[in-house]
């Protein structure tokens, strides 16, 4: 099956109101898996699949690897404005080097092994061939799972079931998947074990299940490890819930911007406490509380992705990894749930960059855009697209991340700037009205407030229009 008509990504679970209907939405899925899996069991028992060294690598030319990590880039989902506008989406995206994800199934790309053994990789090769000739640097999602993984009938996709784990006693079969994707594209070299848990919640408990996730990906793990030793693999893309009030289970990462869910770092430290190994550290999440909240507003709530990094790093010593970010407000399109909808793009375009700032500043290793592009048959307009589906051309949002990758990729050290008042007083802690970062030779500051400010920046006066996103040289170029 090609890769169109797939399941979109649904929005971040935040407000509390669309929690309730994921839940009661994820209830009916188990009901339904439950069927499936009596049923499954009166069916024959699934044929053993073939060893994964069978798989012939794709043959696509690649860029050289760069000389630093890019850090910051996007996930493809289940439409790309390639598929629309051709060369010149492809030029957009080439015009400056980022890290480019791509899972395996779903999210644009068909069943990997529809049958046991039996490897499709069309529409994944389609995807990689397009990160190989913008320049992207790859990576790739190890989710989600083939039915018959799931107690489905092999040969058959129900799309509505993507986001079921697979059974126990299919993991080594999904190891298996794993370690033929990573001979398929040996170029990759970076892998993200499974996407935010799915499957993996504890209804009974009430909690992940990460006893469960943790036997999977250290299966997937030695399978990736036996392929090449050199391929650096990652987990678990937890999913970062926050509460403005009392959290459901308390957690010492808290903040202005709300608390993390207890529940949520107890998974974490179960996986760091049981892992085979890993090359660095996957979360995802957003700034809105599970409330709906911006606390103490949309800058402010800024800070959980500091604070969450900050933890990771002390907690792990590994790499920190967002695979999904997202600084708006924004938990659907439809329904009135998007006030940064309301908002004036240069709005969203500072706070994005005051986000960037603040992983950044936090020692971020990688931080994916998640990039949910639809065509206009889809979708009339697509505000928060990397290109938007009207012109084919890269949008502001891509184009700072393109800076960011240029200007600040993995292993800068930032340099401080002095910023004060026009008269050259200091501001007083967390009250400047401008956000910088910058490295020896460039510095970007962000106006975060709806009206004109002059600051001086290392000494030099710079005005800046309402939420103006500005580059500037530190020294001549060299």
């Amino acid at each position: 099956m090609g890769r169109r008509g797939r399941r979109r990504r649904r929005r971040p679970r935040w407000p509390i109101a669309l929690l309730a209907a994921a839940l009661t939405v994820s209830s009916i899925i188990a009901l339904f898996g439950v069927v499936a899996l009596r049923r499954s069991a009166q069916r024959p028992p699934v044929a053993a699949p073939g060893a994964a060294s069978v798989v012939t690598p794709l043959r696509v030319e690649w860029a050289e690897e760069p000389d630093t990590w890019p850090r910051w880039g996007l996930t493809h989902t289940q439409y790309t404005a390639a598929d629309d506008f051709g060369d010149r989406a492809v030029s957009s995206l080439a015009a400056a080097r980022v890290v480019q994800n791509q899972h395996i199934m779903g999210f644009g790309a068909g069943n990997p092994e529809p049958r046991p053994g039996e490897y499709d990789f069309s529409s994944l090769d389609e995807r990689v061939r397009l990160i190989a000739e913008t320049g992207g640097v790859p990576v790739i999602t190890l989710c989600c799972a083939p039915d018959w993984m799931k107690g489905g009938r092999p040969g058959t996709t129900d799309w509505s079931l993507l986001e079921i784990a697979p059974r126990r006693e299919h993991f080594d079969d999904f190891a298996r998947l794993a370690a033929a994707v990573a001979r398929r594209y040996p170029q990759v070299r970076h892998f993200i074990v499974w996407n935010e848990f799915k499957g993996f919640w504890d209804q009974r408990r009430g909690e992940w299940d990460a006893v469960a996730y943790t036997e999977l990906y250290n299966r997937v793990y030695d399978a990736l490890k036996e392929v090449d030793p050199r391929i650096r693999v990652g987990g678990p893309y937890m999913p970062v819930d926050s509460y403005a009030g009392e959290p459901p289970v308390p957690s010492e990462v808290s903040g202005p911007w709300g608390t993390v869910d207890g529940r949520v770092l107890k998974a974490i430290d179960y996986w760091l406490r049981h892992k085979r190994g890993a090359d660095f550290i996957v979360v995802d999440g957003g700034s809105l509380t599970a409330e709906g909240e911006l606390r103490p507003d949309e800058f402010g709530a800024l800070g959980k992705f500091g604070a969450m990094t900050r933890w990771l790093r002390e907690r792990s010593g590994l790499p920190v990894w967002w695979a999904e970010f997202y600084p708006l407000p924004c938990a659907s399109l439809e329904g009135g749930a998007c006030p940064a909808l309301g908002w004036p793009e240069r709005r969203r375009l500072a706070v994005t960059a005051a986000a960037l700032i603040e992983l950044a500043e936090s020692g971020a290793a990688t931080v994916l855009h998640w990039d949910g592009y639809a065509p206009r048959r889809v979708r009339e307009g697509c505000p928060f697209c990397l290109i938007p589906n009207e012109t084919g051309e890269a949008s502001a949002t891509l184009r700072l991340l393109q800076r960011f990758a240029q200007w600040f990729p993995h292993g800068t050290e930032p340099v401080p700037v002095a910023l004060t008042a026009p008269d050259g007083r200091p501001f007083p802690p967390g009250r400047a009205p401008v956000r910088a970062l910058a490295q020896e030779r460039r510095m970007v500051l962000v106006n975060t407030t709806g009206t004109a400010q002059t600051v001086l920046a290392d000494g030099t006066p710079v005005a800046l229009g309402p939420y103006e996103v500005r580059w500037l040289p530190r020294a001549p170029d060299r």
